[in-house]
Formats: C-alpha cells, sequence, structure tokens
C-alpha cells in the first residue's frame, strides 16, 4: 500500500480541504493521512471564519506520521499563516528524504474569502516553494505570487518561468480562470506541455483545486512519473467535475467516487 499525506485546512462541508483531500486519494489508489491546519466555518455558499491550528500541534501532527508511518507522497494545501508555514517548513526540514511535495497555494476561496494572511506570501515563496516538487497555482494565485498579470497561454508560460526559478522542481499553472478550453501549462525547468481540457458547463466545482493537487500527489506517491502523474489527474479532476452535484444552496462538491458509484450501480455512465 502506498500512503499519501495532506496538510491543510478542515472544509465542514466536505468538498475542499482535507476532506477533499482524504477522498481524491482514496479513489486514486492510495491510503490518506492528514496534518490538519486550520478548521473552517464553511458551506457551498462559502467560507465563513477560520480558526487556525497551534504551530506546536502542527510540527506534532507531522512528527507523529513520520516517526511511524512511512510516506511516499505529500500535499500542502491551505496554512493561512506565518507561524504555520514555519511549523511545516521545519517539520519537514527535519526528515532526511522527503517524499514528492505537491503545493497547492491556496490564497482565497470560491467566495473570496481570504485563506492566506497578505503577510505570509513572502514566507509561502521562501519557505514552501522549494521544498516542492510541484506547485499548482491557479491564475490569480500565480499572478499574487510572481506579481505578473496573466492574460493568455504565453503569460502563463512566463509566469511558470518565474515560479520555477522560485525553488519548485515543476510547476503547474492552472487555466480555468481563462476564456475558452481549460487548458494547463506544465513546466519542468526545460519544456512546456500544454494540457488541454474541455470546459465542462457547471457551476458544482468546490474542491476541484484540491482535488486535482491530491490526485497527483497520489499518482506521484504511486512511482507515476510526473507528466503522467499530472495528466491523470487532470483526467481523474475532469471525470468528477462532470459528475459533480448540488449540495446545500451554492457550489456543490465534484464527485470523488464516481467511478465506484457507476460500478456499484448507483451513478449512470
Amino acid at each position: 500500500m502506498f500512503n499519501a499525506l495532506t496538510i491543510a485546512g478542515s472544509d465542514s462541508c466536505g468538498g475542499a480541504g482535507i476532506q477533499a483531500d482524504l477522498k481524491a486519494f482514496s479513489a486514486n489508489g492510495v491510503y490518506g493521512m492528514s496534518v490538519i491546519t486550520a478548521v473552517t466555518a464553511q458551506n457551498t455558499m462559502g467560507v465563513f471564519g477560520i480558526q487556525d491550528i497551534s504551530p506546536e500541534i502542527i510540527k506534532g501532527q507531522i512528527d507523529a506520521i513520520f516517526d511511524d508511518i512511512e510516506v511516499h507522497g505529500i500535499k500542502i494545501g491551505m496554512v493561512s499563516k506565518i507561524e504555520s508555514i514555519k511549523a511545516v517548513a521545519q517539520s519537514l526540514e527535519k526528515i532526511k528524504k522527503l517524499p514528492y511535495i505537491v503545493l497547492d497555494p491556496v490564497m482565497v476561496s470560491k467566495s473570496r474569502f481570504k485563506l492566506l494572511s497578505e503577510d505570509a506570501t513572502k514566507t509561502l515563496i521562501e519557505e514552501l516553494l522549494p521544498l516542492s516538487f510541484l506547485i499548482t497555482p491557479n491564475i490569480p494565485e500565480a499572478e499574487e505570487i510572481t506579481g505578473r498579470k496573466i492574460s493568455n497561454i504565453d503569460d502563463m508560460k512566463q509566469a511558470a518561468k518565474e515560479l520555477h526559478k522560485m525553488g519548485p522542481k515543476n510547476v503547474l499553472v492552472k487555466g480555468g480562470h481563462l476564456n475558452g478550453p481549460a487548458t494547463d501549462i506544465f513546466y519542468d525547468s526545460v519544456n512546456f506541455s500544454e494540457i488541454k481540457g474541455e470546459r465542462i458547463d457547471t457551476i458544482h466545482t468546490h474542491g476541484t483545486g484540491c482535488t486535482l493537487s491530491s490526485a497527483i500527489a497520489a499518482n506521484l506517491a504511486k512511482g507515476m512519473e510526473v507528466l503522467s502523474a499530472v495528466t491523470m489527474g487532470k483526467n481523474y479532476v475532469a471525470k468528477a467535475i462532470e459528475k459533480g452535484f448540488k449540495l446545500g444552496k451554492g457550489v456543490g462538491p465534484t464527485h470523488h467516487f464516481y467511478e465506484l458509484y457507476r460500478k456499484a450501480g448507483i451513478l449512470d455512465e
């Protein structure tokens, strides 16, 4: 059994964050474990509050996992404060052989609630980007980190180059915020790859970024080559978006287990 660890915030309605990560890990064939960095009061209509977990408990969770269990892949999501970011970095830096780390630099929720304090972006760049095997920013996140406006594919490629200079070995800039096809740009320091997908007409996209980064981390944990891990992760999340469903009064979640539901006769083709 391959094992993957998510270091992220909790989503009380289960569509994003730790809950989405664990579902994506399971759906992609790895055993999921978690380090909770914050608890959110959240539903399909938005995020209404955050309670950060203390740096000592964040460190304690990470240490407890690595003292006992072999970890093959890590996904890092919401780390909202400087103290939280430093706690994660300090714990991971102690590990002699780090597994693959996929960093999803979560900054703002779909409802525009700030999930990363404004003074913490610099710390995120300095502490976590250099530890990352892959980072997966969407366009607003890439713009925030690089200070560069992104309006087209060429802009995405230039942003990917700048992000790579900050330390991660690979960069995936997600293109969902542009018009037209949902094209992502992958950069490995030498080559660019355009990973294309159809734009799916649905509002039920809660947790897509969390789900994609976790699916990629699961694929890397299983030993998949990075571009294949990214491509397979995108294929998985595209189907999960296609099968997304209404929950509550707002933006519903993606369907992490559509394939299992289909095989069980619960979900139509």
